[in-house]
């Protein structure tokens, strides 16, 4: 049976689910980062409103299952009248989880920096929005590469999830192709390679950077 599988259109498969992946990977990292970052302003600022409110929306995402986030998004908007795709539905889902979770991540950078920096910028006459941005942002980015860079890992198996809501990433196609051709083990022995050909170069980047980070130090 081996001999007789279509090798070109069983990669071509694959390799669309790859790219599906690597696609929803990005777009939640980009979009999570932009609502993490706001959502970071809100947790470390000096309004008690947004802190709580961030504070809440960090507390829902992380202590509540991935799955279950796109089960509430993909079949509880609908019946709110809103129609969305599986596509919709993956990104918007793992773009609230990433933010949650890269939120928390340089919240504990941000609180790195040392106190006297930001009292060292305040008797420069600076305002909160200039110490975040000239004193403690750049500072903080420093620290929140290699972690940063690590959770973009957990983003990328984070979508494999979405294959319950019907959305074609690799994990998806494979299982209709283990279906379709009676090979579950060589099918998913090729998924389980396309996710390490994407997952193992970004942690032996974070690994770099944790080295190059700490002897800079």
């Amino acid at each position: 049976m081996i001999a007789d599988m279509n090798w070109p259109a069983l990669f071509s498969a694959l390799g669309q689910g790859f790219w599906s992946t690597l696609r929803l990977s990005l777009m939640a990292f980009v979009l999570g980062g932009i609502a993490g970052l706001i959502i970071l302003f809100a947790r470390v600022g000096k309004n008690l409103f947004l802190q709580r409110l961030a504070s809440y929306w960090i507390e829902l995402f992380q202590n509540t299952p991935l799955l279950m986030q796109l089960f509430l998004i993909f079949f509880g908007l609908p019946m709110l009248g809103v129609d969305i795709s599986p596509w919709i539905a993956a990104a918007l889902g793992l773009t609230f989880y990433t933010s949650a979770y890269l939120a928390e991540v340089w919240r504990g950078c941000v609180q790195a920096i040392p106190k006297g920096q930001w009292e060292a910028s305040s008797s420069l006459a600076m305002g909160y929005f200039q110490q975040m941005r000239h004193v403690v942002l750049p500072q903080a980015f420093r620290l929140s590469i290699a972690p940063t860079v690590g959770f973009s890992v957990q983003i990328v198996k984070g979508t494999s999830v979405a294959s319950i809501i019907g959305f074609s990433e690799l994990t998806k196609i494979g299982s209709m192709l283990a279906n379709a051709t009676f090979q579950p083990f060589l099918i998913y022995g090729l998924v389980a390679i396309g996710y390490f050909l994407l997952c193992y170069p970004l942690s032996l980047y974070a690994k770099h950077l944790e080295k190059k980070l700490y002897a800079a130090r």
